[in-house]
């Protein structure tokens, strides 16, 4: 018997007496139990805003993402006890990939985005500085930090660890605490996670705490600067969006809720070519995995008319070979759904698309699991003939292994069907036409949250019509929510404040901790590549003295390398350009003089060179100018203990003292 625990201001709370029932998927008896009617959830807030928010800020963006390697390493050692949990709520063992090793790899992105990505430091820059005067005495830039509140995630049941892993790997990330109230049927899995978690000793008290039951009145005493992330049915969305507080103090929330998402067969795509075989494995696959039981899985099946036939055909036999049972067998591919009440719920949906669509496939009174106790069904495929007409199969989600096939007519007509849905997750097309693709996502893109392409060249790359990745925004308009989850640091600025901050360039180099162009310079004896990274300080700089650019230097460096460009050969031709006042030096050539003035030949601790950014030639060198080079240490980012990027602004001026390069480069450095 699983008594679910809540973690409440650093302590295990047992369930009370107003515990819920939880059944086991397979057999429907009663497992467990999880509810407490009686936790101070407001002081659950106080606890992590003071104490686990305090501890979090306080760490550097590395020490963050750190931590999230560490804890996902710790998950890792222990998902096999996870595995075992989550057979009860359904899952099979390929289930299990996508849950638990999907958190898992989830949160080593954030943690490698956030090393790779993100400074060494508390405050984000988002954006280039912007110069506000004429001078440049004055500027602005816009800063991100982290929210002094606390991150409130209220998931769904069907993914109980990566549903948890996904949200509140950016919320640490960006420093903010997170309370997680799971889905009572599969609490038991989460809280196994949580228990890994808080017991590793990886995380500062408060950071992470969790809620097994109802939130009670959270939601009413929080304010501008909390967080709270909804997974689940439109219904219960809407009904915490319009919580009066939370309204009135603008707390922000993010909603991931129904949707209809489909899946377009592309005019192409005939029986016989590889996306037609594609396309039948991405819907059988999406209908059948978590039984269905997927915010993206495909739900509508949009399709050539001359085509449909030969779909109805092929998923008829691929559904066939799809053994239903005991997700802990070896050879079931697809286990029951979460509860008795969810497989009542869906057969409710069933019967609502069946007055506008026929049976293609699966009857839920006869199949291998009819007579269990379990809440077993088939998958279940509808053919609608006349989906103009039709209401419910745009309408009515089936939240298990159900979908619906309808014909089109032409493209205009397949993106018409599409955006019935009213907003979805994801919307996927097979095609290898680039004009298809293009015609559906112009028509289209603005209902979807996500646009999926696949055919015979990125087939065997591709991860899924269903399969969010952390690097891609997850969410969708209308009737999906209207939120974004994921996205790579999207994700992370969702957790923190963007501020514009104005001022001189020495004050916005002392807040975002690069320096900014115009601020004060740190001038160094010795030369900055002799020292370590860590001896490096923001602002150092290295001044050149001066080279001559000569006509013989020109002709040199085009016979050299090919580059006959006629700015650099023919004074006539460069004259008649607007650009030139005549002959010019090479920008390519600028940079190797650059580069010749500034480097320093010895080994020492620059590894290497790495590339360079945002390079802008500003001012023609004519025969005869001179150049030379301001060398700036912009930032520095350590990637471990041994080596870190160093990011320098680097200027090139002529004898005028005027700018006629700028460019960022990116050397890594030892410490």
């Amino acid at each position: 018997m699983h008594r679910v625990h809540s973690f409440a201001a650093g302590v295990w709370v047992p369930p009370s007496a107003g515990a819920r029932p939880i059944e086991s998927a397979i057999t429907g008896e009663v497992i467990g139990e999880a509810g407490n009617d009686a936790l101070d959830v407001q002081a659950m807030r106080a606890y992590a805003q003071d104490k686990g928010g305090a501890a979090l800020r306080a760490m550097t963006f590395h020490d963050r993402a750190r931590m999230l390697k560490a804890l996902a390493l710790l998950i890792k050692e222990h998902r096999q006890t996870l595995y075992d949990l989550s057979f009860d709520t359904g899952a099979t063992q390929a289930d299990h990939l996508i849950d638990i090793d999907g958190g898992i790899g989830t949160m080593l992105v954030f943690a490698s985005k956030g090393r790779r990505e993100m400074p060494d430091g508390h405050v984000y820059l988002d954006g280039s500085t912007e110069q506000l005067g004429r001078a440049g005495h004055f500027q602005g830039c816009h800063i991100c930090t982290p929210l002094q509140g606390a991150a409130v995630h209220i998931n769904a049941f069907n993914f109980p660890v990566w549903g948890m892993l996904e949200k509140i790997a950016p919320t640490l990330l960006a420093g903010m605490p997170a309370i997680v109230k799971p889905a009572t049927a599969t609490s038991y899995v989460t809280e196994a996670c949580v228990r890994l978690m808080t017991q590793s000793g990886l995380l500062p008290d408060g950071a992470l705490q969790l809620i097994s039951g109802g939130v009670g009145d959270l939601l009413g005493h929080m304010d501008c600067q909390d967080v709270v992330t909804f997974t689940g049915s439109a219904k219960t969305a809407q009904h915490l969006r319009s919580n009066a507080n939370m309204i009135s103090n603008s707390v922000r929330f993010t909603a991931e809720q129904d949707s209809l998402n489909a899946s377009i067969l592309g005019p192409d795509a005939i029986p016989g070519t590889p996306e037609f075989d594609l396309f039948i494995k991405e819907v059988w696959r999406e209908m059948t995995i978590k039984a269905g039981q997927k915010c993206t899985a495909i739900r509508r099946i949009m399709v050539p008319q001359a085509q449909v036939d030969a779909v109805i055909g092929s998923l008829d036999a691929a559904l066939s070979q799809i053994t239903i049972g005991d997700p802990r067998a070896r050879e079931t591919k697809m286990g029951p759904l979460v509860s008795n009440a969810q497989k009542n719920d869906v057969l409710e949906k069933v019967h609502q698309i069946s007055t506008e669509a026929e049976q293609a496939f699966g009857d839920p009174n006869n199949f291998d699991m009819a007579d269990s106790c379990g809440a077993f069904l088939p998958p279940m495929l509808f053919h609608c003939t006349n989906p103009d007409e039709a209401s419910h199969v745009h309408d009515v989600e089936a939240f298990g292994p159900v979908a619906t096939i309808m014909p089109y007519r032409d493209l205009e007509h397949a993106a018409a069907l599409l955006n019935r849905g009213k907003g979805s997750l994801v919307a996927s097309v097979m095609t290898r036409d680039g004009d298809a693709a293009r015609q559906i996502t112009m028509a289209s893109a603005a209902f979807h949250g996500r646009l999926y392409f696949n055919n015979r060249d990125s087939m065997n790359e591709a991860t899924g019509h269903g399969a969010p990745l952390p690097h891609m925004v997850h969410g969708g308009p209308g009737r999906a929510g209207g939120g974004e989850e994921l996205g790579g640091i999207r994700a992370v600025k969702h957790y923190m404040q963007r501020t514009a901050v104005q001022g001189s360039p020495d004050i916005l180099s002392e807040i975002t901790g690069q320096w900014v162009p115009g601020g004060t310079e740190a001038k160094i004896t010795e030369h900055p590549f002799t020292r370590p990274m860590n001896e490096l300080s923001v602002g150092d700089t290295l001044r050149t003295p001066a080279r001559q650019v000569t006509l013989d230097d020109i002709e040199t460096f085009a016979h050299f390398t090919g580059d006959t460009f006629y700015a650099h050969m023919d004074d006539d031709a460069a004259k008649a350009n607007p650009f030139f006042p005549g002959r010019v030096a090479h920008g390519y050539l600028l940079l190797s003089f650059a580069a010749g003035l500034f480097v320093h030949p010895d080994p020492g601790p620059v590894l290497a060179n790495t590339g360079l950014d945002n390079l802008r030639f500003m001012k023609p060198v004519e025969p005869g100018d001179s150049i030379k080079v301001r060398l700036t240490v912009k930032s520095k980012t350590s990637r471990n203990s041994d080596y870190g990027e160093v990011r320098w602004y680097v200027t090139i001026s002529n004898q005028n003292e005027q700018a006629v390069a700028e460019y960022e480069l990116l050397t890594m450095n030892a410490n």
